[in-house]
């Protein structure tokens, strides 16, 4: 059943990016991710593009490392190992989601000059607003670039397909930790194994896969 699942899933995170992709090869003009995600916690924008996201991205493998263990431990038998490495697995998949948000909010609340109407407006990015269009030539605010608006589009779809993900990732923390309290109260010892670990681990596996294409097609292209 756990194959069909992430099957199911991998259609749906599919036609996602497919959909994704058929806007954003259509439109003449797209935000380009080394200016949109240059921005560092602590540094603002500080011309450091992927940077952060690098670090999402690393937390995110390091995650998949552990599940790994965690999954070996429980071939072995070894609840302990089990325990520390579902508790590793758990920390990763929470870093992960407290830089999302960051991420998200640092987007959101972002004040960013956009001409709009021969007006100079501060504008985040949101569902509504994009402030990553075009330069307008021969205008600044405050000595940086203004921008025209940018297709709407790139927002809806980028905080609608890393939500989504988003998501994944939180019931895979919340999966990892029953799994935990399972092996503490030894439910999979007197079961004489530790086969839901496996299980839990694919789907850990899956998350950490689909990070890779939301990675390469909001990050990267």
């Amino acid at each position: 059943m756990m194959w069909y699942f992430l099957m199911s899933d991998a259609f749906t995170f599919g036609a996602f990016l497919i959909s994704y992709g058929t806007i954003r090869f259509s439109q003449n003009f797209w935000p380009d991710p080394n200016v949109v995600f240059n921005a560092f916690p602590g540094l603002g924008h500080r011309n450091l593009p992927l940077a952060f996201v690098s670090v999402m991205t690393f937390i995110l493998i390091i995650s998949s490392v552990t599940m790994v263990l965690a999954v070996h431990a429980g071939h072995n038998g070894d609840k302990k190992g089990v325990m520390k490495w579902l508790a590793w697995t758990i920390v990763g998949g929470l870093a992960f989601l407290g830089c999302q948000a960051w991420e998200w909010y640092h987007l959101i609340t972002g004040e960013h000059a956009v001409l709009v109407d021969g007006k100079i407006e501060l504008w985040g990015q949101t569902m509504r607003h994009n402030p990553w269009g075009a330069i307008a030539e021969g205008i600044s605010h405050n000595g940086e670039h203004v921008r025209t608006p940018g297709p709407v589009a790139f927002g809806g779809y980028f905080f609608g397909i890393t939500g989504f993900h988003g998501f994944h990732v939180f019931s895979g923390v919340v999966i990892n930790i029953i799994m935990l309290i399972m092996t503490q109260k030894n439910v999979f010892q007197n079961r004489g194994h530790y086969l839901m670990i496996e299980k839990a681990g694919l789907y850990w596996h899956f998350v950490d896969l689909v990070w890779v294409f939301v990675f390469l097609c909001f990050y990267l292209i």
